[in-house]
């Protein structure tokens, strides 16, 4: 497909930004899932938008609703374009349009906002979830939509058998024509080119839009789920153009060798969203940062670069503004403005914005949130049965020490 091709289409995109990410509490405490912080200085939103922007898509709404304010600050600060016509990245609340309710269902989000598409007037909708770490070049899945002439497109991704349950699961023949589509199966179908996966939807959708209009407002009219994986996918593939794109297929320009192919990290719980985390470190990361050509897009930080006066850190990404005096960092992630004092000691923790890490405290497998006071001397993480008794620990067992309060002075 023609790149020129691509280019003469108007697209809208729409990303699906209201979860509640209850299974990431207390990081979720005061924040929407999309909101959470990541990798020491992006937010979760922040990959999905990046993608959409590096692919040169600008027109974007974001639908938000749960614990909301965070995000829309960060989408003020962080994404303006600068008044050009047709780029932008603009926050949606629920309007109630259609009567006195909140967002019922993903595809309920798009049926209440259906007078963003006609005012629009876009060839293509693009309707992306929010809530997962990866790169993508949309225009290749754009491309492979057309290719088909596809009604809709589905981005699929292979998962291993015994995980597929907790997906919705993909049939598709050798052209990607989908032939079956269930919801988290208990007995996942798995692919006939490998009985060791099964093909996972990664809740990322493109829509002509004439099809998405008119199923919208049919699904709107009974009493359904609402949701593009449980009502809308299901009930169209049995007589509509419906495509699986498989992302293994997604070549970002800039990905290195070692990184993995296809990287995509649901952090939908505390151990997932640490291992993620994890996942950056290392002399050759699961998956790098580091990628002039496909950069992960953010606020900026009004403050100075990191001055580590004396200490050592091993293997960890510190991120602006950070101060550190005489302690030791190894396999750590630590956020903006993060002050860690003589003698402390960070060992595979995630340390959020504006925190600070008092004199000869320990922290080992602990996320804090932003604007904590680590007291001197304090250790997180190092005795199970005390952390049990006064801070959360996770299944997994991480230690997680909930939001403090917002400093403007230090």
């Amino acid at each position: 497909m023609a790149q020129g091709h691509l280019a003469r289409r108007r697209i809208l995109a729409f990303v699906l930004a209201g979860g509640r990410g209850d299974r990431l509490q207390p990081l979720t405490r005061e924040r929407g899932k999309p909101a959470v912080p990541f990798g020491g200085k992006y937010r979760i939103v922040d990959f999905v938008l990046s993608n959409f922007v590096n692919s040169g898509i600008h027109a974007i709404y974001a639908l938000v609703q749960y614990k909301a304010q965070s995000l829309i600050e960060h989408l003020r600060i962080g994404w303006r374009f600068g008044g050009l016509p047709d780029h932008f990245v603009i926050a949606v609340p629920p309007q109630m349009r259609w009567g006195e309710s909140w967002y019922r269902g993903t595809a309920d989000a798009i049926y209440q906002n259906l007078n963003l598409v006609r005012d629009f007037n876009p060839d293509t909708v693009m309707v992306f979830g929010a809530d997962h770490i990866y790169r993508m070049d949309i225009n290749q899945m754009l491309a492979f939509h057309l290719d088909r002439d596809a009604q809709v497109t589905v981005a699929a991704l292979p998962v291993p058998i015994e995980l597929a349950s907790g997906f919705g699961i993909i049939e598709a023949d050798g052209s990607g024509r989908i032939a079956g589509f269930e919801e988290k199966p208990a007995t996942p179908k798995p692919m006939p080119s490998d009985p060791s996966k099964a093909l996972s939807s990664m809740g990322n959708y493109i829509f002509n839009r004439d099809i998405l209009v008119e199923t919208l407002i049919e699904d709107a009219r009974r009493s359904t789920d609402h949701d593009f994986g449980r009502t809308i996918i299901p009930e169209l593939f049995p007589y509509a153009g419906v495509f699986a794109y498989n992302f293994l297929a997604n070549e970002v320009p800039g990905t290195r060798p070692y990184e993995e192919q296809g990287y995509w990290r649901d952090v939908g719980t505390i151990g997932a969203y640490w291992e993620a985390h994890m996942d950056l470190l290392g002399p050759q990361p699961l998956f790098d940062l580091d990628n002039p050509q496909w950069p992960i897009l953010t606020a900026p930080y009004a403050g100075p670069a990191a001055h580590v006066i004396a200490g050592e850190i091993t293997d960890s990404l510190v991120g602006e503004g950070c101060r550190m005096d005489g302690a030791r960092v190894r396999r750590s992630i630590l956020g903006r403005g993060v002050k860690v004092a003589d003698g402390a000691v960070i060992e595979e923790s995630i340390v959020m914005d504006h925190t600070m890490v008092g004199r000869g405290a320990r922290l080992r497998r602990v996320i804090v949130d932003r604007y904590n006071v680590v007291p001197d001397g304090d250790a997180v993480g190092i005795d199970p049965a005390r952390d049990a008794q006064i801070h959360q620990v996770d299944p997994s067992g991480i230690v997680v020490l909930p939001r403090g309060l917002t400093r403007y002075s230090s």
